[in-house]
C-alpha cells in the first residue's frame, strides 16, 4: 500500500486535508437480522443470516420470515442472490452471465406473527422485475417485529438477508461497483472476514450494510450506459466503493485513457448529483511475467487526479500491493487468486482504506460545538505524520491535543499517548513492518492519517 503522510500545510490546506473526513462522517445503521433463524415455512435456516456468502448454502423458498423484534421504526433489507456471482446478467457483451435474480415479490411486516405465517400481515414494499442480485429496500417497520419476503415466482438461490435499522437515518451503506476482479475477489472467493466485518471489528458501533456489484467483462463505458440502472437499483445508498479500469487498460496501452477517465468522471458526477460518494480503488496490478500486460501508469494518474479533483475520500491501493504480492494473482495474472487468498486481501485493503472515515466518528450526532472538522488554528495546525525505518512520528504543534493513538490496519490498539502539555512530538517504536492509522483527539478536533512502517 501507499505511504500516505500529511505535510505540515497552511490554513488552507490543513482544513482540505482533514476536513474531508468529517465531511464524511458515517452515521451507525446497525445489523438486527445477523444470526437470527430465517423461517421458510415449516423449517428454519441458519445460513441465510451468518454473514457469508461462501457456503454457498442457498434458499429457493418463496417465503422466507425474520424475526428482528420491535423497535426499528424502518428496516433497510438487502438480499444477495446466487447466479454466477455477477450483478447483472445483461449488462455487458463481452461475457455471457447467468442467473435468476429475486424479481417479483413483496415484503410483509407483522406485530403479532409467532412463526412467520401465522398473524397478521401488512405489505410495506412491491418490487416487480427486479433484474440484479443484490439489492436493498426501505421499509416502515414501526411497531412491527416481523418481515417477511413473499415471492410470486422463481426465487432463483437466495444466499443472504440482511436488516438494519434506519431509525436515526443511518448512511453506512455501500454498493461495491466493480469487474470480474470484485465479482470473484469481494463475492465469490472465500475470506476470514467481509469489509463489512472488519469494519464492524475495529469500529464495533458500526455494521456496515454492503452490496456487491462486480460484473466480469464490463468496463467503465458500459456502466455509463446502464448508468441509470445503477442508479435505480443501487442508488439508494450512500457510498460506491468502485474498482474499474482492468478492462478499459487491458493489453497495457493507453490508447482509451481519455474515455476512461470521461466514463469516470460520468460515474462520479452522477453518483454526487444523487447524494452518493465515491471511493474508488486504484486499478489492481497485474502479474506481468504470466499477463503479459501492465496497468499503464497513466491510467494510474488518472484515478489519482480524479480522486483529488473532485475531492473524495482515499480507495484503497490495489496496484501496489498486487504489484509486491503476486502470488496472489491467478495463474492468469490478472485475477486475484482465491487458494493464495487474493480475494480476502482485497476485503482487508477496502477495510484498511475505510478505517480514517469511520475513525472520526458519527458528524451527524455531534453538536456543531463537538465538530470533528479540524480547523487549523495557531493552537492546532495539521502535525506532520510520518514513518522512519520501524519508528513512527507525530510532530507538530499539538497544544490541545489530549491523545494520540496508534491502531493497526485490522483494528488493534498498539498504543495510546495521553498528553498533557505541548508536545513537539510524539514517537512510535518498534513498530513491525505494516499499515497503520494514527488518530489524533484533541478537544474540538479528530485528525486521522493512514502511514506505513517499513
Amino acid at each position: 500500500m501507499g505511504c500516505f503522510t500529511l505535510k505540515k500545510a497552511n490554513t488552507t490546506a490543513a482544513f482540505l486535508l482533514c476536513g474531508m473526513c468529517a465531511s464524511y462522517g458515517i452515521t451507525p445503521n446497525k445489523l438486527v437480522s445477523g444470526g437470527l433463524p430465517a423461517h421458510t415455512g415449516a423449517t428454519t435456516t441458519d445460513y441465510l443470516t451468518d454473514g457469508y456468502l461462501t457456503n454457498w448454502k442457498s434458499s429457493s423458498a418463496k417465503e422466507i420470515a425474520l424475526n428482528v423484534g420491535e423497535g426499528p421504526q424502518k428496516l433497510l433489507i438487502n438480499w444477495e442472490s446466487f447466479g454466477d456471482c455477477a450483478w447483472a446478467t445483461d449488462f455487458t457483451s463481452g461475457c455471457g452471465h447467468s442467473g435468476v435474480a429475486l424479481s417479483n415479490f413483496k415484503i410483509l411486516t407483522s406485530a403479532n406473527s409467532t412463526d412467520g405465517t401465522d398473524g397478521d400481515w401488512e405489505v410495506a414494499a412491491t418490487i416487480q422485475n427486479n433484474p440484479v442480485m443484490a439489492r436493498g429496500v426501505t421499509i416502515d417497520f414501526a411497531g412491527k417485529s416481523w418481515f417477511k419476503i413473499a415471492s410470486e415466482g422463481d426465487v432463483g438461490k437466495i444466499l443472504e438477508i440482511e436488516a438494519f435499522d434506519m431509525s436515526a437515518g443511518g448512511t453506512d451503506t455501500w454498493f461495491f461497483m466493480g469487474t470480474s476482479i470484485s465479482q470473484m475477489g469481494i463475492k465469490q472467493q472465500d475470506t476470514d472476514s467481509t469489509t463489512a466485518q472488519l469494519i464492524h471489528a475495529k469500529f464495533p458501533e458500526y455494521t456496515p450494510a454492503m452490496l456487491r456489484g462486480g460484473i466480469g467483462c464490463i468496463n467503465s463505458t458500459e456502466v455509463v450506459e446502464h448508468l441509470n440502472e445503477y442508479l435505480e437499483y443501487a442508488g439508494n445508498v450512500k457510498f460506491w466503493a468502485i474498482e474499474m479500469g482492468t478492462n478499459d487498460a487491458w493489453g497495457g496501452g493507453d490508447w482509451n485513457l481519455n474515455t476512461y477517465v470521461s466514463n469516470m468522471q460520468t460515474i462520479i458526477d452522477s453518483a454526487k448529483a444523487h447524494g452518493i460518494t465515491p471511493v474508488i480503488a486504484r486499478i489492481i496490478a497485474t502479474d506481468s511475467a504470466k499477463a503479459g500486460w501492465q496497468i499503464n501508469p497513466a491510467f494510474l494518474k488518472a484515478v489519482d487526479k480524479l480522486v483529488e479533483n473532485n475531492d473524495l475520500p482515499q480507495g484503497p491501493d490495489f496496484y501496489s500491493y498486487f504489484k509486491e504480492h503476486p502470488e496472489l494473482l491467478a495463474s492468469d495474472g490478472v485475477h486475484p487468486n482465491a487458494e493464495t487468498k487474493g480475494g480476502q486481501a482485497m476485503h482487508h485493503l477496502w477495510a484498511e482504506a475505510l478505517a480514517p472515515l469511520y475513525a472520526v466518528g458519527d458528524t451527524a450526532a455531534k453538536t456543531p460545538d463537538s465538530s470533528t472538522t479540524l480547523k487549523a488554528t495557531s493552537t492546532f495546525m495539521v502535525p506532520r505524520i510520518y514513518a522512519q525505518g520501524k519508528s513512527i512520528f507525530v510532530e507538530g504543534n499539538l497544544l490541545n491535543a489530549t491523545s494520540v493513538t496508534l491502531v493497526s490496519a485490522t483494528g488493534q490498539l498498539i498504543s495510546q499517548k495521553a498528553l498533557s502539555k505541548n508536545y513537539g512530538q510524539v514517537q512510535f517504536e518498534n513498530i513491525p513492518t505494516g499499515q497503520y492509522i494514527v488518530i489524533i483527539r484533541g478537544k474540538n478536533a479528530v485528525q486521522t492519517s493512514i502511514v506505513r512502517a517499513k
